[in-house]
């Protein structure tokens, strides 16, 4: 690799900017680390970015220029394996992908070092294919199953790209050994644990937050709480909405959107958090946690990395209303003892400079 480590020319491949999520504050945080990479992206909507990747040199491919990209850049996904290798990058020593969608398919000079950070092999195309399919219009639906099976054999071909793989939780490790036959580092993404305190009123309403959207599994808190009378508090909006409020009991409060500073209050002073997704990681709840809160959680994902039964949490094991059900009454039990000062504690290690120690660590071994 040429040049000395602060002499390399970085470069940052992020698969679309639509929304700030996970992924977009892990490409924030290898800012912080890198100032002077340049970003390359398949779809920037630059209205829904925050500040600091606004002023970042983020460069978007030809898919962004395409019709309703910014609101339709699902439908272009077989034209970005194209995009990724039209990118020239033969000025970079270190280029970091960013994947969920496509972005480890660039191809970079013999001497580079590429490293892909995973938040998830492309759900699309692997193991949500056929929800996904489901839910298609009819033309993509029909279109589908001929575009994916391209794109299945470009993505584990391009997998041989990358000389390094990070996973952002053990779940998505083992998925990268699955679809790819990699093997990967876990470095958890970070999560600005210090930016959330505990509260000396806590109330009894159990909190959910997230986007209501099937594979969140919002139907889950609402059927359990409907049954044992328990107050929750249902944060987020999305398709579903609707057709839950309408089914919901009194003893359930929807609340479309939360401020910061109000979301802060509302892990602070829950009951305890309701997690009903599979998730890659979970952000949630780590900052439950070190809102000195508790968690219950469907135990699979990478939920598992972060929440310890017993200490900090109460798993469930099936996505089921009678599942949740018997965790909640476990919580009720466990919160007798439940110690917020562990909970914070454990969120520590999800800390952004736990983050940067080990993605440094990575870059300068590799």
């Amino acid at each position: 690799m040429h040049g000395s480590f602060s002499e390399r020319r970085v470069a940052i491949i992020h698969y679309w900017f639509v929304s700030m999520r996970g992924g977009e504050r892990v490409v924030e945080r290898l800012l912080r680390l890198f100032p002077n990479a340049d970003i390359f992206t398949n779809v920037y909507d630059p209205k829904s970015m925050s500040a600091m990747l606004n002023r970042a040199p983020i460069k978007a491919g030809f898919v962004n220029r395409l019709p309703f990209a910014r609101r339709l850049y699902q439908y272009y996904l077989p034209l970005m394996p194209m995009a990724l290798e039209g990118l020239d990058l033969s000025d970079y020593d270190l280029v970091i992908s960013s994947e969920s969608g496509p972005a480890k398919g660039v191809i970079t000079r013999p001497d580079a070092m590429h490293l892909c950070y995973c938040h998830s092999p492309m759900r699309y195309i692997w193991d949500h294919y056929h929800q996904y399919r489901a839910e298609a219009p009819a033309i993509a639906r029909g279109a589908m199953p001929f575009l994916y099976h391209r794109l299945r054999q470009w993505d584990v071909a391009s997998s041989a790209r990358v000389d390094h793989f990070v996973a952002n939780s053990h779940f998505i490790q083992q998925r990268i050994r699955k679809v790819w036959r990699r093997e990967s580092d876990v470095i958890h993404p970070p999560v600005e644990t210090d930016l959330f305190t505990p509260s000396s009123e806590v109330g009894n309403s159990y909190l959910w937050v997230g986007q209501m959207v099937p594979y969140k599994r919002p139907d889950l808190a609402v059927k359990a709480f409907n049954a044992n009378g328990l107050p929750l508090t249902m944060v987020g909006t999305g398709g579903m909405l609707k057709k839950l409020k309408a089914i919901a009991r009194p003893n359930i409060t929807f609340v479309d959107r939360l401020d910061f500073e109000s979301l802060k209050q509302a892990y602070a002073r829950s009951r305890a958090l309701v997690m009903t997704a599979e998730e890659d990681f979970g952000i949630t709840p780590v900052e439950c946690m070190a809102s000195g809160r508790p968690v219950v959680a469907f135990g699979r994902g990478g939920v598992r990395d972060s929440v310890v039964p017993g200490r900090t949490g109460v798993f469930f094991n099936q996505q089921s209303p009678e599942s949740l059900i018997d965790a909640v009454n476990e919580m009720e039990l466990f919160l007798k003892h439940f110690d917020p000062a562990a909970a914070v504690d454990q969120a520590r290690l999800f800390a952004p400079e736990q983050f940067d120690r080990k993605i440094m660590q990575v870059v300068r071994t590799s």
